[in-house]
């Protein structure tokens, strides 16, 4: 049994599992609008991950690219106009960020 608030218009905007003040019914967890909510509840979730993630796949691409340049397995000029000018401003960022990396060290002596 979930305990459920709906809103105006009688959808849901709240389930739990123990009862609470503002709960306006009670649905089975059988029920298709739980069963919704949570795959909704479910999906929200994995894009949350996704988000999270991008920002480490695009540094793990990136670093992956460089490699196969560095090897010769490709030219940064077999790739698209737009993809060498990304990867050329990101790279000219990550530089000049170079001189910021005795912040951060492995040790714990920098200063953060």
């Amino acid at each position: 049994m979930f305990y459920v608030q709906r809103d105006a218009q009688g959808e849901l905007i709240r389930v739990e599992t123990a009862p609470y003040a503002e709960s306006t019914g009670t649905l089975p967890s059988d029920h298709l609008e739980i069963q919704a909510w949570f795959a909704d509840e479910k999906a929200e979730v994995s894009l949350k991950q996704l988000k999270h993630s991008d920002s480490e796949m695009i540094r793990v691409l990136e670093d992956l690219i460089q490699v196969l340049i560095q090897k010769g397995v490709i030219n940064l000029t077999d790739l698209p106009v737009a993809a060498q000018e990304k990867l050329k401003d990101r790279s000219s960022a990550r530089e000049s960020l170079g001189g910021l990396s005795h912040l951060i060290d492995d040790d714990e002596t920098g200063l953060i």
